[in-house]
């Protein structure tokens, strides 16, 4: 969604913005001609590769890019080391990237057969086969259920459990059929692989996805200077439930009992929803890039008055 993007984060030259979720780089070089010529640019990524990636194709703006491996949730740890008291802006594209998805060896998806890996940070923190051969039944069915909303999360739990009393399960194309053969019809062609749900709810898992977004969108909103734009793009309804969520209780004003006749909680909005409604990809950007057709666009303004 570059171009919703660019309309609702809205960069001017001279601002500072943070893309929180770098990935190769594609926002972050339109952020950077936006707000050229001397718009500056931190660009953040809990994943090595990626800014390995993107510090290639961002090498042409010189000094106005500055790049971190850190997850978006350590945002105010960064500013602070580098002096900036705050944003015009902060884009966060949530959860894992096309380059992710389309890089076997990770083991984020099914479609090629890899290590169960699914750490965005390859350098630290429980794989997806540590989840899955260490975990109990009932533990993997909280996952399944929570994370993935699986309708079958016990099912496929327990045969987990009893098929790695045998062997441990070390690949992608194990799981995919051990979950393919525990739920009903899931040797009937589908419009999604029976698996889809619990490979999401392992990743989310195992990068704490969910926990990341709930404290990173909240931080964001802190580190906006007054008039600075936080937008996000979600890719499931459980990061967006939490996006959506946090938007309306940081855009409530006054909470007080309505029989008070003047307020006494003192609670201004920190920020304005840019979005009344969500906004989703064209149907002419989901031809060309079919993953586009789950993201969900939110946006907010910080209020002047909320310092």
């Amino acid at each position: 969604m570059p171009n919703e993007v660019l309309d609702y984060l809205a960069p001017t030259a001279g601002g500072v913005y943070l893309d929180g979720t770098l990935g190769a780089g594609g926002h972050s070089r339109l952020i950077l001609e936006a707000s050229s010529p001397d718009g500056r640019l931190i660009g953040l990524d809990r994943d090595p590769d990626a800014i390995a990636k993107a510090t290639g194709v961002l090498a042409p703006f010189g000094e106005r890019a500055i790049l971190r491996h850190k997850n978006f949730s350590e945002a105010p740890e960064v500013l602070a080391e580098l002096g900036i008291p705050g944003l015009d802006g902060m884009l966060l594209d949530l959860g894992v990237s096309s380059y992710q998805l389309d890089a076997s060896q990770r083991g984020f998806s099914f479609r090629a057969d890899a290590p169960l890996d699914m750490r965005m940070d390859q350098g630290r923190g429980e794989t997806a086969a540590d989840v899955v051969n260490t975990f109990s039944a009932e533990e993997l069915k909280r996952i399944f259920r929570e994370y993935g909303e699986e309708r079958y999360a016990g099912r496929i739990a327990r045969r987990i459990a009893k098929v790695r009393e045998e062997a441990p399960l070390k690949t992608t194309a194990e799981l995919a059929e051990l979950v393919r053969g525990a739920v009903p019809g899931g040797f009937v062609p589908a419009r999604i692989h029976p698996a889809t749900r619990v490979f999401q709810a392992l990743r989310i898992h195992v990068n704490r996805e969910l926990d990341h977004v709930s404290a990173g969108v909240r931080q964001a909103i802190d580190l906006l200077l007054p008039g600075g734009r936080l937008v996000v793009i979600s890719f499931h309804s459980l990061e967006d439930r939490i996006v959506k969520r946090i938007f309306r209780d940081e855009s409530t004003g006054c909470v007080c009992p309505p029989r008070l006749p003047v307020c006494s909680c003192g609670q201004v909005p920190k920020v304005k929803v840019l979005t009344r409604k969500a906004v989703r990809a064209t149907e002419e950007e989901i031809a060309e890039n079919p993953r586009s057709r789950s993201a969900v666009l939110r946006a907010v303004v910080r209020c002047p008055d909320s310092f």
